[in-house]
């Protein structure tokens, strides 16, 4: 199976999995620039900015009169409305994370992610669970369940984080558009409330802070399309369990940054859940790396 790659697929692949994961990986450092623009204002400057730079690569592409095409029919525009809510739900907890000091709990929801993944498709879509996937599943409650008797309540940045992006992914199953025309699509739902929100607040944060926080949140756009493009074509160039295993290098990035760079500390208790849910994602990891060894 590997044969079908030549080395230079696989080096670039590589290389442009790692730069998407990387962007991810350090996205808090990004959007903590905005502060103090409020989270719900930089969910609104990010959707209507990632509109026009997601149009101009559909445009490049030669995709986007069959992008307007998927924009007509109307069970796709309601499925991408429901991930439009649900996009705008992760983005906005991501940026309230950052803002608050909460960014290692952010990164321990995109470790949970997998996981959480796993749940949606046993019960949306009658996926076979292996025993692998039923531990992990036990041990990310188990660590969900350490938190609530540590702290007496819910990680719920955690659990909306990765539940918010585990459905997203479902309904994005749902939906016959690419990555690209999905977001645009889903950006082009958001829009009208983007604007409404913009005006109602005069700006949404916007020329009250000074040049630097503006110029952050007019590029969100482009932060936000580039990790797509580059991880769209690594998708295309490397085997799926490759870009699989490259996905834990955002999380784990974040995970870094919020410690180091953000000044964050992380307790016996967290540093145990993450520790349980590692474990969960290394065995269902493994088990996905041993079923592809067997095809080969």
């Amino acid at each position: 199976m590997t044969a079908q790659y030549t080395v230079q697929e696989l080096k670039t692949g590589l290389s442009l999995a790692v730069i998407a994961n990387v962007i991810w990986g350090v996205a808090a450092l990004y959007w903590a620039e905005t502060s103090p623009v409020r989270p719900q204002d930089v969910v609104a400057h990010r959707a209507i900015w990632s509109l026009p730079v997601a149009a101009a690569v559909l445009i490049w592409a030669g995709r986007m009169r069959a992008t307007w095409l998927l924009v007509r029919v109307p069970s796709l525009l309601a499925w991408s409305a429901l991930g439009t809510v649900l996009l705008s739900l992760n983005w906005g907890v991501f940026v309230y994370a950052v803002s608050n000091g909460r960014a290692t709990e952010a990164s321990l929801g995109y470790f949970m992610l997998p996981l959480l993944t796993i749940i949606v498709g046993k019960v949306a879509f009658k996926e076979v669970m292996g025993t692998a996937q039923w531990i992990a599943v036990l041990l990310a409650v188990v660590a969900v369940t350490l938190q609530l008797w540590a702290y007496g309540s819910l990680p719920w940045i955690s659990l909306v984080v990765a539940s918010s992006f585990a459905l997203y992914g479902a309904i994005r199953k749902k939906i016959v558009a690419d990555t690209m025309q999905g977001l645009f699509i889903e950006t082009l739902c958001m829009a009208p409330f983007a604007l409404g929100w913009l005006w109602l607040t005069c700006g949404a944060g916007m020329g009250q802070h000074g040049l630097k926080v503006d110029s952050f949140l007019l590029l969100g756009g482009v932060y936000t399309t580039a990790p797509l493009l580059t991880y769209i074509a690594a998708s295309r160039l490397l085997p799926l369990h490759v870009v699989g295993f490259t996905a834990y290098l955002g999380p784990s990035l974040q995970l870094l940054v919020a410690q180091t760079a953000l000044g964050e500390s992380i307790d016996t208790a967290t540093a145990t859940s993450f520790a349980l849910v590692w474990l969960g994602v290394l065995l269902v990891s493994g088990q996905g790396l041993a079923r592809f060894r067997k095809r080969l």
